[in-house]
């Protein structure tokens, strides 16, 4: 039960993780010293999906899933509804591409934000 918990919480984790990967760049927005830990994680995710690397975070979370004596993901709300959006069973090369293209691009749109109002501000409009 103790690894099982330990591995939901990786699960919720790498869950936010990735949102933060994804949407981060919009908290810069609002606070604009998140982006010093922001663009890194969002540097990592993109590689993670370009190179098809696997992010550390998957096999911490099967290995604690193996140490609870789990051989899968059947189960409750955690692995119902937020397996399939971190591990699709649809996952190619070409998808990894896809999605790090869709991070890079809502990135650089949430920046391309912020420097927009930063530019603003400095001219005073």
């Amino acid at each position: 039960m103790f690894y099982r918990a330990l591995a939901d919480v990786v699960l919720v984790l790498h869950f936010l993780f990735i949102a933060f990967v994804v949407a981060g760049g919009f908290l810069v927005l609002r606070w604009g010293r998140v982006a010093w830990v922001h663009l890194p994680a969002a540097v990592w995710g993109a590689a993670i999906e370009f190179m098809g690397w696997i992010c550390p975070l998957t096999p911490l979370e099967i290995s604690l899933r193996r140490a609870g004596g789990e051989a899968g993901y059947a189960g409750g709300f955690i692995e119902r509804y937020l397996l399939p959006i971190i591990y699709p069973s649809e996952l190619t090369r070409e998808v990894q591409i896809v999605l790090g293209s869709i991070a890079v691009g809502v990135n650089l749109l949430a920046y391309g934000l912020v420097l927009a109002r930063r530019r603003r501000r400095r001219l005073g409009v």
